[in-house]
């Protein structure tokens, strides 16, 4: 297996971010620094990441209901309750993707980095669904329908999106594109603030019933329906 794909299996980071932890000399095989996340290793290699022994572990995937105030990352140097704090496992954790700190909602944990790069990379387009509270409410049919062609932003044009008006004020977006506070720049384009912003679904799966603050982790079958809609 190659070096950074066994890294991610064994829940140091995504692959991507593997290669860069390699290519910064933080990884050692046998012992000696290799450069080269390509090279192949197995678990009598010993590899290590900062003088830590690592070794693949089993896949976990958590379903989290983040609540508002709580933060997308590992650790937070401000203090702020973290995602992973939700989820109490031996496991190394990481969200895969991100909600700002005022989104509330789905977001997944996992320690399958290959997974995590399957959901997150933008080639793979997986949709995720949001509930968007706005205001002024309603929202009329032109600003529906400027949502649904793609709206302009600051850092250019969003794809169309799937929009629809649950009630007045209450929108439902889906999006494939994953960029910084994307709902909310792509609703006030159209002279809609958001006051309120929860996920609901991350490709095949939705927030269903999962309480707010609470976790469960996924099935074999749910994270297949997750791999599924990376392929489509």
């Amino acid at each position: 297996m190659r070096l950074a794909k066994y890294l991610a299996h064994a829940g140091v980071a995504s692959r991507r971010a593997a290669e860069g932890l390699v290519r910064e000399g933080r990884v050692t095989v046998g012992g000696e620094p290799v450069m080269d996340p390509a090279v192949d290793v197995d678990e009598a290699s010993g590899v290590a990441v900062d003088g830590e022994p690592v070794s693949p572990e089993p896949a976990v995937v958590y379903a989290v209901n983040k609540p508002a105030g709580v933060v997308s990352t590992v650790r937070d140097t401000h203090g702020r309750p973290t995602v992973t704090s939700l989820v109490p496992s031996g496991r190394r954790l990481y969200p895969v993707g991100r909600l700002d700190a005022d989104t509330t909602g789905l977001i997944f944990l996992t320690n399958d980095g290959e997974l995590a790069n399957l959901l997150m990379h933008p080639r793979y387009e997986v949709p995720k669904t949001y509930r968007a509270r706005v205001e002024p409410a309603p929202v009329g049919e032109g600003a529906l329908r400027r949502l649904r062609e793609g709206v302009e932003l600051d850092d250019g044009q969003a794809a169309p999106a799937r929009v629809r008006q649950v009630r007045p004020g209450l929108l439902e977006i889906t999006i494939a594109e994953g960029r910084k506070r994307q709902v909310r720049r792509m609703c006030e384009a159209v002279g809609h603030r958001v006051v309120e912003l929860r996920r609901v679904a991350f490709g095949r799966l939705r927030l269903g019933d999962l309480g707010e603050g609470k976790h469960r982790r996924l099935t074999a079958a749910e994270v297949e329906r997750l791999r599924a809609a990376a392929r489509l």
